[in-house]
């Protein structure tokens, strides 16, 4: 996937040829190489996909986003801590080019992007307003204050795609917990890369996106063709489980990104292409080449498809992977504050019997306030598995028999109590029926 945009120019009919600039080798995005890299050496990422993936597909099969109660009206809130790890001034990039980016993502994942409109005719009904709102943290680990921006000074030269910009102990800046917030780091990239994230279902201390300085936002360093925060936008639709449109296959017409209504195509695009640009038999329409999830320049892509958001959306409904940074309450005002700190309170939250060695079991918990209460069911990675809304709820006691117990498999998981964002309670269990 990392080819030198040189060499794809010179067969590529229909592309701008005046790449005379940095686009004759950059490398637009590390998130498949990544991908495989993480099959091969963790099993339990494999584990983990495979599990998203059913549940994606069961998502998708009985409806999608479209079928949801609530659809149309709920939008998925992600909080966001921007991690600047910079060597020199320059890369040390402003508050104006960081909130320009997150102006960006949430024009983009909301079809509010004043290019929309640059979408052909014969997909116009395709193009999605996929409910994301993304918002600088106000709220850090710890329960302070935050601006949601982390300044670190580094003396690396440069980073690359080995994760060692989300270590402080490898010249970069650890991650804030993965549950609650989307962790993007940016850094100055070599070899001309301009980003790259993690698929959901790896390892907490790695979750996130990285981008180049000079690719994010839309002011300050950001240089072109990659000056409008498409890297970003791109980047985080990988961390929202999308594939690349072409379904990295190499020109092979036999790959898929696991979306229907995305147009099945050869290779990545560059440049700015002119309509239509066939490959793999797919006219009279061609490629879909103006999708977030190709690699062409910022000016000339502006859309996901509704496909794509019924992905997005599995990844952050109740059971999604990433659902539990929905509710973390970590943007905004300060949710109020239950019994805050409390973890592994048995007077709290406690499942019984535990070990669970039957079909059901009971979930008991106390309330010291009313609140908007939520549990959520976590394997020993990490990954939610099972989400409950118990609704609005005063103070007082509470017991639940959830259904979703009577389905795990035998192993150890965590069940966390929420309560206005707020994470009240976690207790373990034993499932061995």
């Amino acid at each position: 996937m990392k080819r030198s945009l040189l060499a794809l120019a010179l067969v590529g009919m229909g592309v701008a040829t005046n790449a005379q600039d940095d686009r004759t080798s950059v490398k637009r995005c590390g998130s498949y190489e990544v991908y495989q890299q993480m099959l091969q050496n963790d099993p339990a990422f494999k584990k983990n996909q495979e599990s998203i993936e059913q549940f994606t597909e069961h998502f998708i099969k009985n409806g999608g986003a479209e079928m949801r109660s609530v659809a149309g009206t709920v939008v998925y809130t992600i909080p966001v801590v921007v991690h600047v790890v910079y060597n020199k001034a320059v890369q040390n990039i402003s508050n104006a080019q960081i909130l320009s980016q997150i102006d960006i993502l949430n024009k983009d994942y909301q079809k509010l992007n004043s290019d929309v409109g640059l979408v052909p005719s014969v997909w116009t009904k395709r193009v999605a307003d996929c409910q994301v709102e993304f918002c600088l943290a106000t709220i850090d680990p710890s329960g302070n204050s935050t601006t949601g921006i982390r300044r670190v000074q580094t003396t690396k030269p440069s980073f690359s795609d080995n994760d060692n910009v989300k270590f402080t102990s490898k010249g970069g800046d650890d991650a804030w917990p993965a549950a609650s917030y989307l962790n993007i780091w940016v850094c100055k990239l070599g070899n001309f890369l301009l980003g790259y994230a993690q698929f959901p279902g790896g390892q907490a201390s790695t979750d996130g996106v990285v981008i180049t300085y000079t690719a994010f936002g839309n002011t300050g360093a950001a240089q072109a063709p990659f000056n409008l925060g498409r890297t970003a936008t791109h980047e985080i639709g990988h961390w929202l489980n999308l594939r690349h449109i072409w379904g990295d296959d190499g020109g092979a017409c036999t790959g898929s990104d696991k979306v229907k209504d995305t147009p099945n195509q050869g290779d990545e695009n560059y440049g700015c292409p002119i309509f239509p640009r066939t490959s793999c038999s797919n006219g009279p329409n061609g490629d879909m080449f103006m999708n977030y999830m190709d690699y062409t320049d910022d000016e000339c892509m502006f859309m996901f498809t509704n496909g794509q958001k019924n992905r997005m959306t599995a990844t952050l409904v109740a059971g999604g992977s990433r659902n539990s940074v929905t509710l973390s309450g970590k943007c905004g005002t300060r949710p109020i504050s239950l019994n805050q700190g409390v973890i592994e309170n048995q007077n709290l939250l406690r499942v019984s019997p535990n070990p669970i060695n039957g079909t059901y079991a009971t979930v008991s918990y106390k309330l010291d306030k009313a609140a908007q209460v939520h549990a959520m069911i976590t394997n020993v990675y990490g990954v939610v598995i099972a989400s409950i809304n118990a609704g609005r709820q005063s103070a007082g006691s509470y017991q639940l028999k959830p259904e979703a117990i009577a389905r795990l498999q035998n192993g150890v998981y965590t069940i966390k109590l929420v309560a206005n964002g707020e994470q009240l309670a976690t207790a373990r269990f034993v499932v061995n029926k």
